[in-house]
């Protein structure tokens, strides 16, 4: 690949390939879905036609050279058009020959060509779910398009309707959005394609002039979104990063989660849903580490912290404001067809005591309507909560919930219980689901932090009365003060847990309440936490019991538990057992410490809640979030399920409406349903049955997972042939992406980069490496085969296995271990990946991966060559980064022109295989 501006005649053998032929795949598609992809790259390609038809070509050549080459993989024979040619060759020719700008172009131009495909796939996913809901039959006993319904249905048959409504009232799923750097696409990016879906998913319905201007408009987005960088101009802030939760908050979670209820109601209460109390409860709990993890995130402070929280705040009171007062103008009914109760008269004289001018506003506008009046009164105390006028203002969400339910009361006993249980029932579950503080915001530091920080303040006097402390004392401190200000403000729901990092022993714990004591002088300042410990390395997670023992000693842990009926969390960290120990020894060693945590639990009057730090890739626990609930063992769910989500998870599972609702019920029934006691016997037994198996796979993936890191200099041949230095630039988060760019040992690199590059370099390397060797050890192809089929840990495992290793291609591997200059390390990778992949086929019984997940391998097949060209671009501009000039470093203009391209193909190849981080 040429540096040049000038333009360098690609290889002779290029030639127009033009628009006609489809990779197999792509004909076998589903015809909605196919109509919507010709549609978007007919568009696409006619932006780039406008642009610069040159570029349009060679973005034709390339792409049908990748098409034929993903067919010569797939099918294992080269193409019938050119027998005697390598496509995937060809390719790497023609993109080489490219110089530097119109790599560049080319690059956007088909990471502008992902962003349309996933919402292709998005359109084809919601039509399907609407389809299965309009077939259902209005009289079915369950939902069969609604999982809740259908785990609902289970308990009730395996336990009986009263069981089975203690477990309902139990249910909680809480997922906690944290700022980890997974997302590769800039926010202006999420805005072109968020309004891009919205014309494509109204296109098919379209006709006439209507229709000639959808499709203009879609011009008009597509052409933006390619000529927009794909690269945001510099990373965003913590406070920047809080819009994260804003726009999934406003597009998706404040209306679509009472829908969940809602929806939930209609089919177990039948015709009286709306006519009686609900049934369902507010579940839904969001939880936000954005703005108050500093973990590793120097660019968390506690001044962050409160802008954050105020952020929050005011988002949700003012949300609230237009909900209430969209109700109360539309609660007409009057005094005389529905009387107000005698507790709704006494509500609205103490309104007035609070301020006449706002009753007398309300008043004038709704005679002899008091329900409205008062609803009105409620939007306005609302309005004064945000300017936090203490006079009007409510000082907590329990408060207005209390008032809401006097008027929802009134309305009942009036007879009306249509408006009593109709939208006012809607409101009253938003202000259920996310108080006065829209998401429960949690600290995290590590725990070596608190340790410096109290040997400091020892050594030097709290306020240094005999030196002064380091600025990092101080902002531990500043820490504890800016989560009780949050407090006092928000209510205790909006930050009381603090998570220690890498949780060695109990004196961690203790550790962060001697500091929460210490921050404040005055006792009663004093916040309310709950310390919650994360186990996360190997070591940790076999340990973890005999820490949570010596917890239980501590006396603030001792006021807890009594305070809160004996509720405790522990959280289970999935991305360093991953890295530091293989994945196939982590979610082993993850289940065990589940099993062991429980039975504690259980043997101590402990009500557990386990906190899973998953994240999207399946080497820090990714995959389907509803499997994962199912396969976990006996009284570690108990109805509750918490988890991180992160990066492009959090966009995928809640920014669109319709796939929002289907994500909240499947991960809330398999959260029900995991308490049956068919799921709980099933788990139980099979955990036993396979157990002897479970420890053979374990005792050698782990060894052979540690023999390829600890190989000498490891780590800065890793940051030679993978795109780490270059992920460590991508401005997509405020937390650091690593300890410095490259990496001298493991201990430098943070998990995320670790998998994010693995992934980048198609090698997917940390969701599968040491299975294959073990499986090979263990030889017993029959015995893994029925583990497969009854033991769901193991199938969920094998299955997000499968998935990563249908997005590695060993042909771009071999391209980017290359780079190296080690042939020991690159054979250990390539052998182990087809020893992997070989063992892994046999045990589902699929020729290639995901052969037998049609749909889902389908999409992948389809997306492959278009990630080959975005990866040949990159390993290309690697390459050319990594060599030297004249034995020189490349210029600056250099080094900077080729980093821009790499990172474009970064963001594309992520929108490629999504769940990379």
């Amino acid at each position: 690949m040429t540096d040049n501006d000038q333009i360098t005649p690609a290889d002779a053998q290029i030639v127009d390939a033009g628009t006609g032929r489809k990779a197999p795949e792509e004909r076998d598609l589903p015809t909605s879905l196919r109509a919507d992809m010709d549609l978007c790259l007919e568009i696409l390609r006619g932006v780039l036609s406008e642009y610069d038809e040159e570029l349009l070509s060679t973005f034709d050549t390339v792409r049908q050279y990748a098409l034929d080459a993903s067919a010569e993989r797939f099918s294992g024979v080269l193409t019938d058009t050119h027998p005697e040619r390598n496509d995937l060759e060809m390719a790497v020719k023609a993109i080489d020959a490219m110089n530097l700008h119109d790599a560049q172009l080319l690059a956007r131009a088909f990471t502008t060509y992902f962003h349309l495909a996933n919402l292709c796939e998005e359109n084809y996913r919601v039509d399907v779910l609407r389809e299965r809901e309009a077939a259902v039959e209005e009289t079915a006993a369950i939902d069969p398009a609604n999982e809740m319904t259908k785990a609902y249905h289970q308990l009730i048959n395996e336990m009986g309707p009263a069981k089975a409504k203690e477990l309902l009232e139990r249910l909680e799923f809480h997922p906690v959005f944290t700022a980890h750097p997974t997302e590769a696409r800039r926010k202006a990016v999420e805005g072109k394609i968020r309004r891009i879906a919205t014309l494509l998913s109204a296109h098919k319905f379209l006709g006439g002039t209507d229709k000639k201007e959808n499709l203009r408009r879609l011009y008009n987005e597509i052409d933006a979104l390619f000529r927009t960088s794909p690269i945001a101009l510099k990373k965003p802030t913590p406070v920047e990063e809080a819009d994260t939760i804003l726009d999934i908050f406003d597009n998706t979670l404040f209306h679509t989660v009472p829908q969940v209820y809602r929806r939930f109601d209609d089919w177990v209460l039948g015709d009286k849903a709306g006519l009686v109390p609900p049934v369902c409860p507010a579940f839904f709990h969001p939880g936000s580490w954005i703005g108050s993890d500093r973990d590793g995130n120097p660019n968390v402070t506690a001044k962050v912290s409160r802008q954050v929280a105020r952020k929050y705040s005011d988002h949700i009171l003012a949300a609230l404001e237009k909900a209430t007062r969209t109700v109360g103008r539309n609660m007409t009914v009057e005094s005389e067809t529905t009387p107000p109760s005698d507790e709704l008269r006494m509500l609205w004289n103490q309104q007035k005591e609070i301020s006449e001018r706002l009753t007398d506003k309300a008043a004038l506008i709704s005679t002899q309507e008091l329900h409205r009046a008062v609803l009105l009164v409620m939007a306005d105390r609302l309005h004064y909560t945000i300017k936090r006028d203490t006079d009007l203002m409510y000082h907590s969400a329990e408060d207005f919930l209390n008032n809401l339910r006097i008027v929802q009361r009134s309305l009942a006993e009036a007879g009306d219980k249509r408006a009593a249980y109709g939208p006012l029932q809607d409101l009253i579950w938003q202000v259920e689901t996310f108080g006065f503080h829209m998401v429960e915001m949690e600290f995290r530091q590590h725990s070596v932090v608190h340790a410096r920080a109290l040997d400091d303040i020892r050594e030097h006097g709290l306020h240094g009365e005999r030196g002064a402390l380091q600025p990092m004392t101080h902002e531990v401190l500043d820490t504890f003060r800016a989560l009780g200000a949050i407090q006092k403000r928000n209510g205790e729901k909006a930050a009381r847990r603090y998570i220690i990092s890498f949780t060695k022993s109990a004196k961690n714990v203790r550790d962060v309440y001697e500091l929460n004591r210490l921050a404040f002088s005055n006792p009663a300042d004093v916040p309310v936490i709950d310390v919650i410990p994360l186990f996360e390395q190997l070591e940790d997670l076999e340990n973890s019991v005999n820490v949570l023992d010596e917890m239980l000693k501590i006396p603030e842990v001792q006021a807890r538990l009594k305070q809160t009926d004996r509720k405790m969390e522990v959280m289970l960290g999935y991305s360093d057992s991953s890295k530091d120990a293989g994945p196939t020894t982590a979610t082993l060693a993850l289940h065990a410490a589940q099993e062991k945590i429980a039975k504690w639990a259980d043997d101590n009057d402990i009500d557990l809640t386990l906190f899973h730090g998953r994240g999207g890739a399946v080497g820090r626990g990714g995959g389907p979030a509803n499997r994962a609930v199912l396969a976990q063992p006996k009284d570690s769910v108990k109805c509750r399920f918490k988890l991180t989500e992160q990066g492009e998870v959090i966009f995928a599972r809640y920014g669109n409406p319709v796939l929002a609702i289907r994500h909240v019920e499947s991960v809330a029934a398999a959260t029900l349903l995991q308490s049956a006691p068919s799921v709980e016997k099933t788990n139980t037994e099979m955990t036993k049955k396979y157990a002897d198996m479970a420890g053979k796979l374990n005792t050698v993936s782990h060894e052979t997972y540690l023999d390829l890191l600890n190989t000498q200099d490891f780590a800065p041949w890793f940051s030679t042939v993978t795109p780490l230095t270059e992920v460590g630039l991508l401005p997509i988060g405020s937390r650091p992406a690593k300890r410095g760019l490259g990496a001298k040992s493991l201990d430098d690199l943070r998990t995320i980069p670790w998998i994010f590059a693995w992934a980048q370099a198609r090698i997917n390397l940390a969701a599968w490496y040491g299975l294959g060797s073990a499986c090979e050890a263990f030889g017993d192809l029959e015995t893994l085969r029925k583990a497969y089929q009854e033991w769901p840990l193991f199938s969920t495992f094998i299955d997000n296995i499968e998935m990563s290793l249908a997005k590695t291609d060993e042909r771009i591997a071999k391209m980017y271990l290359a780079l190296g200059d080690r042939d020991d390390l690159r054979d250990k990778v390539l052998k182990e990946m087809e020893l992997t992949r070989r063992w892994v086929l046999r045990i589902v019984g699929d020729e290639w991966p995901l052969q037998h997940r049609h749909v889902l391998g389908q999409a992948i097949r389809v997306r492959s060559p278009y990630v080959d060209a975005l990866s040949v671009t990159q390993v290309l501009a690697l390459r050319s980064l990594r060599k030297k000039v004249d034995k020189e470093e490349l210029s600056q203009g250099q080094q900077a022109g080729f980093t821009y391209l790499i990172l474009c193909t970064v963001s594309g190849v992520a929108a490629g295989l999504q769940n990379t981080g």
